[in-house]
């Protein structure tokens, strides 16, 4: 190669391996002296201003030392110079422009050297003020002679602009305009041997020429240059050639709309009732993304001529009555303006523009588009449709996208959607800012999947220009825009686009269009030069008939059915359709007008009726009619306030073809939930997604939790917290816990409320087994005792231990035991109301029976004395007496309890997680505590009066065993006051059923063990002479 290889690197990088072994030719030059120096050692430090530089050592050593643009940053390490430049870069070999421009330097400084001394040398001893140099005289004072010799030739040009080095460009266009003029000299010889019949016959009309080239000559142009490389533009009798050098790119898929609107013509002028007698002419121009050259084309239409001459038409026929245009809100604004001076009707098939809606500002112009007012709507639809509340918005930088940014918005706020960001895209690709362009840098990292985006798309550049470093293959773009421009505009970042959706205006299909677009082909239209272009561009040749002649053999499938590369031509655009509407919106409010201008003629004026354009305006704005789709068309202020899209799905095929496959349908007229229609089963994901997409700024909070909104992000943006221990939420992202019913539990997921079972303590479960083998147990042990003290009743131990008050005793504690079986079981009204009256009583009997026995050992040891008042209480039996008292006042007690506020069944929701107990209710629990406090004050007397009686001397004492038993007894109910208050439900329960079991076996146990021992293992002990004899051994 011979290539500036500085360049190579940058411009050919994916091929780089290619060129591995090759060889390349450059410039001999000698090595400059200290340049390579400089570069091992200079720095960011060394010049701080140069921004450049900075950036250049960020990028390769990610540092920056001491002193430079951006201070210090990071730590850059010891080899950090160009010596060592990590990456391909190469900075120590001097590349041949880098040779030249140190040799640059020096001429200018030589030059000026040289200028300078001229001036001196001049200039007055006594002048000293600094010589004023121009720019003009450097290049004079290099060599004059050489200036002079320059200046009277044509080679020369001012400025330093070399234009003495031939180009290898115009080398070859020197050579191909040579080929031309020997190629049309030729041609010119052959015609001037013909008839001028023959003549005519052999040539052809080239659109909005008006000249006449022999189609010879056309094919050799199109052979020898490339259709997209030249244009040609006759002039009167001669032919100037404009070559364009740099490659054109074509939207061939805008062809389109010259089909719509060459079938729309042909239908009308083969309708017998619309424009009779009539034939619709047209001519077609191409529109360019440039107001220079829009302006430059609407000024060729008005005055109809090459030479541009304001405000004169040079037409012969007559004048065009409609313009249809307006690929963008920009391009019928721009022509928009001019064409108002001529009051010429201009009907746009692009996008719809609230302000081309202005009347004040384009009174003649219409938009065949409708409103995109429900656009909005049916994004969020979609967007709730799949879950996705996290989304990105591109609008393009006009007055449309920052409205619909604002619409869309708006809808968001009102249905719980989330802008993560968004982004205004710029209008030109001339040069891009670094704000214009750092938002590519987050669109990978987002962690937003949805991006909407809409627009003029021509925004799109900015995307195009980065997208092969910014790849953005993991989400799902929903677009608004025209799709026709998508695919040619984002040529390089269309497998972004791969199974995104797009919405457009519903449409039915147009018969007859798809069977003419298959159909057609050059030798149609052999003046249509664009059409000839297009199928030498996809199918590298042309039919016999063309404008160009037979080129090469077409295949027998060459129609726009089998169209090659990633055009599809078949499926018909929003702007195709509107064009078709529009040339008959035209041709009706032509008819309209012709005919009442036939009505209010002389029947004998057979002349063609005057047409001029403004007269169409009041019909334009009331026609209405039904096209052959079936769909109302008119210009009406009020018509489709509500229009219908349709949901495309786009599709990328692995050969570069690209579809949009229609799966649903959104029509706002309809009933919620009902106005969005999906075909769920026909969508194609994106390449990084194998199951439909997910768009959160935080992950979903599933059935069991709520969300919790993080302070200062968005409401998309929360934290998952576990509903309470009785809430549940059975949806995904609740925003509240719902409580479960009172008869209800959440279950472990929390998600679902279950009912609780009904339960007690009952006797089946196994504490209630537990607890009533044990009081049955005690039971059937106190009537063994009883049994046990009634068949040694004449024993001197049962005698001496009051006979009757260790009977009611025994009968008070089996009843005790038995009374606990009350509490066991399903409460029932009867069994609330013994449980609470039963237990007081009999142990209220128990306990005075202790007391009672206490006392009578006290009075028996007091009574040794005969004559004695004590001795006369004990003879007359006024111990037997304390029991029934005691028993009156408990009695007395219980009724005030029952008759104040008795107990009763309760339900207890709320003391298992998932039961509810059936337990009894005390009903007044001051009434409660008023008789366990009576019982405690009767156990805490009999405790003092049998401690204080513990050591009174005799045989049979059973006062120390009454002094434990109580202890026994009141350490129980201590125990059981604190335990009772900290337990609920059935433990509440069984702690009351084993405190009665603790206690009565206490005074059991305590009481009777010790007599029951003597009785039925020491039976010698007890009888009269083993009393008699202990008595004489205890004697001093």
């Amino acid at each position: 190669m011979a290539a500036k290889w500085d360049i190579v690197v940058h411009e050919t990088q994916h091929i780089l391996t290619s060129f591995h072994g090759g060889f390349s030719f450059s410039h001999q030059k000698r090595e400059i002296p200290g340049l390579k120096h400089v570069v091992k050692t200079v720095d960011p430090s060394h010049y701080p201003e140069d921004f450049f530089l900075s950036q250049l050592w960020l990028h390769a050593f990610h540092c920056l030392p001491p002193g430079s643009l951006c201070g210090t940053t990071g730590v850059c390490p010891p080899i950090a110079s160009f010596d060592f430049f990590p990456g391909r870069i190469d900075m120590l070999i001097i590349s041949d422009s880098s040779y030249f421009i140190y040799n640059a330097v020096y001429a200018v400084a030589h030059a000026l050297h040289k200028m300078l001394s001229e001036q001196i040398e001049k200039g007055s001893p006594g002048d000293a003020a600094q010589p004023r140099i121009l720019p003009w005289q450097v290049n004079i004072s290099q060599n004059r002679t050489l200036t002079e010799h320059l200046l009277a030739s044509s080679e020369f040009l001012p400025g330093n602009v070399d234009m003495m080095t031939i180009s290898d460009t115009s080398y070859l266009i020197y050579n191909a305009v040579h080929s031309l003029a020997h190629a049309l000299h030729e041609i010119l010889l052959e015609k001037m041997k013909k008839t001028s019949l023959q003549a005519a016959n052999q040539t052809l009309l080239l659109p909005r020429q008006g000249n006449l080239i022999t189609q010879r000559t056309a094919q050799i142009l199109c052979e020898v240059f490339g259709t997209e490389q030249m244009n040609i533009i006759p002039v009167g009798a001669s032919a100037q050639v404009l070559i364009v050098i740099k490659e054109k790119r074509w939207l061939w898929k805008n062809y389109q709309y010259v089909l719509a609107f060459r079938f729309a013509i042909q239908e009308i002028n083969k309708d017998p009732q619309l424009l009779p007698n009539l034939t619709l002419g047209f001519q077609l121009y191409n529109s360019v993304t440039s107001g220079q050259f829009t302006l430059r084309s609407t000024l060729h239409w008005l005055t109809g001529k090459h030479h541009l001459i304001p405000n004169y038409t040079c037409q012969t026929q007559g004048k065009t009555v409609a313009i249809i245009a307006g690929t963008t809100s920009a391009f019928s604004a721009e022509i928009g303006t001019m064409l108002e001076l001529y009051k010429t009707p201009q009907i746009t098939y692009g996008p719809f523009d609230p302000m081309l809606s202005e009347r004040d500002k384009f009174p003649s112009l219409y938009q065949m588009a409708t409103s995109d007012s429900s656009l909005a709507c049916g994004m969020l639809s979609l967007l709730l449709h799949f879950g996705w509340i996290w989304v990105a918005i591109f609008v393009s930088n006009d007055m449309k996208g920052e409205q619909f940014l604002q619409d869309i918005e708006a809808e968001m706020v009102k249905k719980g959607v989330c802008l993560a960001y968004s982004v205004k895209l710029p209008d030109t690709k001339s040069r891009y800012e670094e704000s214009e362009i750092s938002f590519l840098e987050g669109i990978q990292i987002a962690s937003a999947n949805v991006h909407i985006l809409y627009g003029d798309v021509r925004g799109l550049y900015v995307v195009e220009f980065l997208s092969k470093y910014y790849l953005t293959l993991g989400k799902v773009w929903i677009m608004a825009t025209k799709w026709e421009i998508v695919v040619k505009e984002t040529d390089h970042m269309l497998h972004s686009f791969h199974g995104g959706f797009s919405f457009s205006h519903h449409k039915e299909e147009i018969p007859g269009l798809n069977h003419f677009v298959k159909t057609v082909d050059p030798s149609h239209y052999p003046e249509d030069f664009f059409l000839s272009q297009l199928w030498l561009h996809a199918f590298h040749c042309l039919p016999l008939g063309s404008l160009c002649g037979t080129i090469g053999v077409c295949p027998p499938n060459a129609s726009f059915e089998f169209f090659p590369g990633r055009i599809d031509m078949l499926t018909i655009s929003d702007s195709s359709y509107f064009i078709y509407n529009a040339v008959y919106a035209v041709a009706h409010a032509l008819h309209k007008m012709l005919s009442e201008q036939i009505e209010k003629s002389s029947p004998g004026d057979a002349s063609q009726p005057r047409i001029l354009p403004w007269q169409l305006h009041p019909l334009l704005r009331k026609i209405q009619f039904t096209n052959s789709a079936g769909e109302d068309v008119s210009f009406h202020e009020t018509r489709h306030h509500m229009p219908h899209y349709d949901i495309h799905n786009i599709v990328n095929f692995p050969a570069g073809f690209r579809l949009l496959i229609k799966i649903g349908e959104f029509s706002p007229e309809c009933a919620r939930g009902e106005d969005l229609v999906l075909n769920e089963e026909m969508i194609e994901w994106p390449v990084a997604f194998k199951e439909t997409p997910q768009s959160l700024c935080s992950q979903r909070c599933g059935p069991g939790f709520r969300k919790m909104p993080q302070e200062g992000k968005h409401v998309c943006c929360y934290t998952c917290v576990v509903c309470p221990e009785r809430d549940i939420s059975n949806h995904t992202d609740a925003e509240q816990c719902i409580p479960c019913a009172d008869h209800e539990y959440p279950n472990m997921e929390r998600n679902r409320c279950l009912p609780k079972l009904v339960t007690f303590l009952a006797f089946e479960e196994f504490l209630g087994m537990a607890l009533a083998c044990m009081a049955l147990c005690f039971s059937v042990l106190t009537a063994a005792v009883l049994w046990v003290f009634v068949k040694h009743r004449d024993t001197p131990i049962v005698k001496a231990n009051n006979r009757t008050l260790s009977y009611i005793l025994l009968i008070a504690l089996l009843l005790c035991f038995l009374c606990s079986l009350l509490f066991l079981g399903r409460p029932n009204t009867a069994t609330c109301l013994l449980q609470q009256i039963a237990f007081g009583l009999v142990f209220t009997i128990a306990v005075s029976a202790v007391l009672a026995k206490t006392i009578t050992v006290i009075l028996a040891f007091k009574a040794l004395k005969p004559g004695r008042t004590i001795r006369r209480l004990l003879v007359s039996g006024t111990s037997n007496f304390i029991i029934p008292i005691c028993s009156m006042i408990q009695l007395v007690l219980c009724g005030i309890w029952l008759g104040t506020s008795p107990p009763f069944i309760e339900v207890d929701k709320h003391s298992e997680h998932d039961y509810i107990i059936l337990v009894c209710n005390k009903g007044s629990v001051t009434a409660f505590y008023c008789v366990l406090g009576y019982l405690g004050s009767l156990a805490l007397a009999s405790f003092i009066v049998a401690f204080l009686a513990r050591n009174l001397p005799d045989t049979f004492n059973e006062a120390k065993f009454l002094t434990f038993s109580m202890l026994v007894f009141c350490s129980v109910w201590v125990t059981f006051l604190p335990v009772y208050h900290s337990t609920k439900g059935k433990v509440m329960v069984a702690v009351e059923v084993f405190s009665i079991l603790a206690s009565s076996a206490g005074l059991l146990g305590c009481i009777f063990a010790p007599k029951c021992y003597v009785i039925l293992i020491k039976p010698d002990k007890n009888s009269l002479k083993a009393l008699r004899n202990q008595c004489t051994c205890r004697r001093p």
